[in-house]
């Protein structure tokens, strides 16, 4: 079988299953591979014969590829992101388009974790406080000011699915009131299983310290950070985004962050990526950028996660391979 592989080759390489029978059909497969970002004709052409396309989450799989690839049967994200692949297309040429689900949700939990710690700590300004002598007058100030601790917070959860469900695992140890919201709302068992109370989307936000996205990308979710939702949020309250830069109006964050009324802001992930040095949220006033926090889209690109995707991976090739159903096809 043959499978065009569209990102880092030596990541799919390191983390292809090596041993057993899966090992065994993995080495048997035809590979061709392209570099992120390809262009619809690149794919086509070295897709040619391709019974399956696996791509990085952050790349595209435009329409007029799929089209031209009449033996393709499946799309499979490298991730959990599908974004980039063209739906409608997939669905039209009956294509199925699966992803990793689930995979990352406990290194993306340890990330919300992380960055609210960061944020309730003032990380990144007391580390360089240390670095040029500053130590003593960072301490008294943050005495001064008053370090909350996580486990006085109240934490509301925007979704409710993998990764908010890990999230409120973790946070249960810190001793926190955790809240979600969710467009369905989970039964009671479930809700008592996590530790969780479930609140109506305005008084969530309104009620929280941290509120942390936990939710894809979709028409209704896309943008909807935006200047209405921020000044609803608490006065002070931490805003945390491991999901998808695409759910936050940037210069509503922006003003909020300038303007005072939002206490601080986790990023891990920033609209538009790539993220370049004339990024509006990368130039705010230095008080405003104190209270922000930025990694690098890291949340789930942990060891732990690409073994256990690019398993799942494999696993969805051997049975298209066999003519079994992948796991977590996600349109139909």
């Amino acid at each position: 079988m043959k499978v065009l592989f569209i990102g880092a080759q030596e990541r799919f390489e390191t983390y292809r299953p090596k041993e057993g029978e899966l090992g065994a059909f993995a080495a048997s497969c035809e590979k061709r591979y392209l570099r992120r970002g390809a262009d619809a004709r690149q794919i086509a052409e070295a897709g040619q014969g391709a019974a399956a396309i696996v791509a990085d989450p952050m790349t595209a799989v435009p329409g007029e590829a799929i089209r031209a690839l009449p033996e393709l049967r499946l799309i499979q994200s490298e991730g959990v992101g599908i974004n980039g692949f063209d739906r409608p297309a997939a669905d039209e040429t009956g294509v199925m388009i699966c992803n990793c689900k689930g995979v990352n949700a406990g290194a993306v939990a340890e990330q919300n974790i992380l960055l609210s710690l960061m944020l309730l700590r003032r990380g990144i300004c007391a580390d360089a406080a240390v670095r040029r002598g500053g130590q003593m007058p960072m301490k008294e100030a943050m005495m001064l000011g008053g370090i909350t601790e996580l486990s006085q917070c109240r934490v509301g959860l925007l979704g409710f699915g993998d990764i908010a469900r890990a999230t409120a695992r973790r946070l249960a140890p810190f001793g926190c009131e955790v809240s979600y919201w969710n467009r369905t709302r989970r039964g009671e068992e479930e809700e008592r299983d996590y530790g969780v109370q479930y609140r109506e989307k305005e008084e969530l936000i309104g009620m929280s310290d941290i509120v942390m996205l936990c939710l894809a990308v979709t028409p209704e979710t896309a943008g909807m950070v935006d200047h209405d939702f921020l000044a609803a949020m608490k006065p002070g309250a931490f805003l945390i985004n491991t999901a998808r830069g695409d759910l936050v109006d940037n210069a509503a964050l922006q003003d909020a962050l300038e303007n005072g009324t939002l206490g601080g802001a986790g990023l891990d992930t920033l609209f538009p990526e790539p993220v370049l040095a004339d990024h509006p949220l990368l130039h705010m006033a230095p008080a405003a950028m104190e209270k922000v926090i930025f990694s690098p889209h890291i949340g789930g690109i942990t060891v732990g996660s690409f073994t256990r995707a690019h398993r799942l991976i494999w696993e969805n090739l051997w049975r298209l391979s066999r003519g079994e159903r992948p796991l977590y096809v996600t349109n139909g």
